[in-house]
Protein backbone atom coordinates (compact mmCIF):
# COMPACT_ATOMS: atom_id res chain seq x y z
CA UNK A 1 0.00 0.00 0.00
CA UNK A 2 2.54 2.45 0.75
CA UNK A 3 4.50 1.68 -2.48
CA UNK A 4 1.21 2.25 -4.22
CA UNK A 5 0.47 5.51 -2.41
CA UNK A 6 4.54 6.73 -3.30
CA UNK A 7 3.67 6.70 -6.88
CA UNK A 8 0.35 8.75 -6.58
CA UNK A 9 0.43 12.38 -6.92
CA UNK A 10 -0.98 13.72 -3.36
CA UNK A 11 -1.20 17.50 -4.64
CA UNK A 12 0.46 20.20 -3.24
CA UNK A 13 1.54 20.59 0.82
CA UNK A 14 4.05 19.53 3.03
CA UNK A 15 4.17 15.95 4.17
CA UNK A 16 1.72 16.02 7.09
CA UNK A 17 -1.04 17.32 3.95
CA UNK A 18 0.08 14.00 1.69
CA UNK A 19 0.15 11.51 4.25
CA UNK A 20 -3.42 12.12 5.90
CA UNK A 21 -4.66 12.87 2.04
CA UNK A 22 -3.36 9.30 1.27
CA UNK A 23 -4.87 7.55 5.16
CA UNK A 24 -7.93 9.23 3.90
CA UNK A 25 -8.12 7.53 0.24
CA UNK A 26 -7.10 4.40 1.84
CA UNK A 27 -9.63 4.54 4.57
CA UNK A 28 -12.31 5.42 1.48
CA UNK A 29 -11.17 2.44 -0.23
CA UNK A 30 -11.22 0.11 2.84
CA UNK A 31 -14.77 1.02 3.08
CA UNK A 32 -16.24 0.46 -0.34
CA UNK A 33 -14.59 -3.36 0.63
CA UNK A 34 -16.05 -4.37 3.64
CA UNK A 35 -17.41 -2.63 7.27
CA UNK A 36 -17.10 -4.01 10.62
CA UNK A 37 -19.96 -6.78 11.33
CA UNK A 38 -22.68 -6.03 13.50
CA UNK A 39 -23.84 -8.74 16.00
CA UNK A 40 -26.92 -7.67 16.32
CA UNK A 41 -28.13 -7.52 12.33
CA UNK A 42 -26.03 -11.21 12.98
CA UNK A 43 -28.27 -12.56 15.84
CA UNK A 44 -31.11 -11.40 13.76
CA UNK A 45 -30.31 -13.23 10.26
CA UNK A 46 -29.36 -15.85 12.01
CA UNK A 47 -33.01 -15.71 13.61
CA UNK A 48 -35.00 -14.96 10.29
CA UNK A 49 -33.02 -16.95 8.19
CA UNK A 50 -34.27 -20.21 8.66
CA UNK A 51 -38.11 -19.00 8.65
CA UNK A 52 -37.23 -17.56 5.10
CA UNK A 53 -35.25 -20.87 4.11
CA UNK A 54 -38.45 -23.34 4.94
CA UNK A 55 -40.55 -21.24 2.90
CA UNK A 56 -38.07 -20.92 -0.37
CA UNK A 57 -37.04 -24.55 0.13
CA UNK A 58 -38.93 -28.36 0.98
CA UNK A 59 -35.66 -29.01 2.47
CA UNK A 60 -31.87 -28.46 2.25
CA UNK A 61 -29.63 -31.01 2.15
CA UNK A 62 -25.76 -31.46 2.69
CA UNK A 63 -23.66 -34.35 2.60
CA UNK A 64 -22.92 -35.55 5.98
CA UNK A 65 -19.10 -36.97 5.23
CA UNK A 66 -18.02 -33.72 2.99
CA UNK A 67 -19.31 -31.62 6.12
CA UNK A 68 -17.07 -33.74 8.62
CA UNK A 69 -14.35 -33.10 6.46
CA UNK A 70 -14.52 -29.24 5.94
CA UNK A 71 -15.36 -29.43 9.98
CA UNK A 72 -11.74 -31.13 10.30
CA UNK A 73 -10.09 -28.91 7.88
CA UNK A 74 -11.82 -25.78 10.35
CA UNK A 75 -9.96 -26.93 13.00
CA UNK A 76 -6.17 -27.30 11.02
CA UNK A 77 -3.75 -24.09 13.01
CA UNK A 78 -2.71 -21.26 11.28
CA UNK A 79 -4.66 -22.09 8.05
CA UNK A 80 -7.81 -20.46 6.62
CA UNK A 81 -10.44 -22.03 4.34
CA UNK A 82 -11.39 -20.45 0.99
CA UNK A 83 -14.51 -21.78 -0.41
CA UNK A 84 -14.61 -21.69 -4.17
CA UNK A 85 -17.86 -21.60 -5.11
CA UNK A 86 -20.55 -22.12 -8.07
CA UNK A 87 -22.96 -19.73 -7.97
CA UNK A 88 -26.75 -20.63 -9.48
CA UNK A 89 -28.95 -18.18 -7.41
CA UNK A 90 -28.53 -14.74 -5.10
CA UNK A 91 -29.33 -16.55 -2.33
CA UNK A 92 -26.16 -18.97 -2.43
CA UNK A 93 -24.58 -16.31 -0.27
CA UNK A 94 -26.98 -16.22 2.46
CA UNK A 95 -27.54 -20.33 2.37
CA UNK A 96 -23.72 -20.74 2.56
CA UNK A 97 -23.56 -18.16 5.21
CA UNK A 98 -25.76 -19.42 7.18
CA UNK A 99 -24.37 -23.02 6.87
CA UNK A 100 -20.66 -22.28 7.90
CA UNK A 101 -22.18 -20.11 10.57
CA UNK A 102 -24.34 -23.13 12.06
CA UNK A 103 -21.76 -25.40 12.28
CA UNK A 104 -19.64 -23.01 13.99
CA UNK A 105 -17.18 -22.10 11.59
CA UNK A 106 -17.52 -18.94 11.76
CA UNK A 107 -18.97 -16.07 9.80
CA UNK A 108 -17.87 -16.17 6.64
CA UNK A 109 -16.42 -12.97 4.12
CA UNK A 110 -18.57 -13.68 1.72
CA UNK A 111 -17.85 -11.79 -2.19
CA UNK A 112 -20.80 -10.01 -3.61
CA UNK A 113 -21.29 -8.60 -7.15
CA UNK A 114 -21.18 -5.11 -7.87
CA UNK A 115 -25.27 -4.87 -8.82
CA UNK A 116 -26.13 -3.70 -5.62
CA UNK A 117 -28.13 -1.05 -4.36
CA UNK A 118 -26.53 1.00 -1.95
CA UNK A 119 -28.84 0.47 1.02
CA UNK A 120 -28.53 -3.50 0.12
CA UNK A 121 -24.53 -2.83 -0.28
CA UNK A 122 -24.34 -1.76 3.06
CA UNK A 123 -26.36 -4.11 5.18
CA UNK A 124 -24.52 -7.11 3.24
CA UNK A 125 -21.08 -5.34 4.22
CA UNK A 126 -22.66 -5.49 7.80
CA UNK A 127 -23.42 -9.36 7.38
CA UNK A 128 -20.16 -10.17 5.72
CA UNK A 129 -20.58 -9.59 2.39
CA UNK A 130 -17.42 -7.58 0.53
CA UNK A 131 -16.93 -6.14 -2.16
CA UNK A 132 -14.61 -4.84 -4.87
CA UNK A 133 -13.50 -0.89 -5.12
CA UNK A 134 -15.05 1.26 -7.41
CA UNK A 135 -13.95 0.65 -11.03
CA UNK A 136 -12.43 -2.31 -10.34
CA UNK A 137 -15.34 -4.80 -11.49
CA UNK A 138 -15.09 -3.78 -14.88
CA UNK A 139 -13.32 -5.77 -17.71
CA UNK A 140 -10.52 -7.85 -16.42
CA UNK A 141 -6.62 -6.37 -15.95
CA UNK A 142 -4.40 -6.95 -13.73
CA UNK A 143 -2.34 -3.46 -15.10
CA UNK A 144 -3.22 0.36 -13.39
CA UNK A 145 -4.59 -1.35 -10.67
CA UNK A 146 -2.93 1.63 -8.16
CA UNK A 147 -4.25 2.49 -4.92
CA UNK A 148 -7.19 0.23 -4.78
CA UNK A 149 -5.57 -2.82 -6.39
CA UNK A 150 -2.49 -2.37 -3.38
CA UNK A 151 -5.76 -2.37 -0.63
CA UNK A 152 -7.58 -5.09 -1.75
CA UNK A 153 -4.44 -6.89 -1.26
CA UNK A 154 -3.54 -5.78 1.86
CA UNK A 155 -7.10 -6.58 3.52
CA UNK A 156 -7.10 -10.12 1.62
CA UNK A 157 -3.79 -10.92 3.31
CA UNK A 158 -5.53 -9.84 6.28
CA UNK A 159 -8.93 -11.80 6.14
CA UNK A 160 -6.01 -14.76 5.68
CA UNK A 161 -4.10 -13.77 8.62
CA UNK A 162 -7.01 -13.52 11.12
CA UNK A 163 -8.36 -17.23 9.52
CA UNK A 164 -11.97 -15.50 9.05
CA UNK A 165 -13.51 -18.07 6.13
CA UNK A 166 -13.28 -16.79 2.79
CA UNK A 167 -16.14 -17.53 0.27
CA UNK A 168 -15.56 -16.33 -3.20
CA UNK A 169 -18.20 -17.16 -6.31
CA UNK A 170 -16.48 -18.05 -9.42
CA UNK A 171 -19.49 -16.93 -11.68
CA UNK A 172 -22.42 -14.66 -11.71
CA UNK A 173 -25.66 -15.47 -12.44
CA UNK A 174 -27.48 -16.76 -15.05
CA UNK A 175 -24.53 -17.42 -16.87
CA UNK A 176 -22.52 -20.45 -15.78
CA UNK A 177 -19.29 -22.67 -16.89
CA UNK A 178 -17.18 -19.25 -17.01
CA UNK A 179 -14.90 -17.59 -14.51
CA UNK A 180 -16.24 -14.05 -13.92
CA UNK A 181 -13.89 -10.96 -14.19
CA UNK A 182 -15.05 -10.16 -10.51
CA UNK A 183 -13.49 -13.58 -9.43
CA UNK A 184 -10.52 -13.37 -10.93
CA UNK A 185 -9.29 -10.66 -9.08
CA UNK A 186 -10.35 -11.95 -5.60
CA UNK A 187 -8.45 -15.22 -7.14
CA UNK A 188 -5.68 -13.09 -7.88
CA UNK A 189 -5.63 -11.68 -4.58
CA UNK A 190 -5.61 -15.40 -2.81
CA UNK A 191 -2.55 -16.48 -5.11
CA UNK A 192 -0.02 -13.15 -4.61
CA UNK A 193 -0.68 -13.81 -0.45
CA UNK A 194 0.06 -17.52 -0.55
CA UNK A 195 3.20 -16.41 -3.17
CA UNK A 196 3.90 -13.30 -1.00
CA UNK A 197 4.11 -15.44 2.71
CA UNK A 198 1.38 -13.67 4.31
CA UNK A 199 -0.20 -17.00 5.44
CA UNK A 200 1.89 -20.66 4.89
CA UNK A 201 -0.88 -22.18 2.96
CA UNK A 202 -4.73 -22.31 2.54
CA UNK A 203 -7.48 -25.22 2.48
CA UNK A 204 -9.39 -24.90 -1.13
CA UNK A 205 -12.84 -26.23 -0.51
CA UNK A 206 -14.99 -26.35 -3.37
CA UNK A 207 -18.66 -26.26 -3.11
CA UNK A 208 -21.68 -26.54 -5.09
CA UNK A 209 -24.66 -25.35 -4.56
CA UNK A 210 -27.87 -27.09 -7.01
CA UNK A 211 -31.88 -26.23 -6.85
CA UNK A 212 -34.70 -28.24 -8.03
CA UNK A 213 -35.39 -24.83 -9.24
CA UNK A 214 -33.62 -22.23 -8.70
CA UNK A 215 -35.12 -19.12 -6.40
Amino acid sequence: VQDAASGRDPGSGGDEGPRRRWKEEICRILGEIQAPLSPLLLRLCHWLLPKLLTRLFLGVQLHQGQLEMVLRAARTPKVPLVFLCSHQSQVDGLLLSFVLLSQGIGVPRVTVGARTSPCLRSLLQRLGGIFLPSGMAEAWSDRNEGLPGAVLDAYVQEVLRSRQPLVLFLEEPPASLRLADPARRWLLRVLRALRDGAVPDALIVPVGISYDVAP
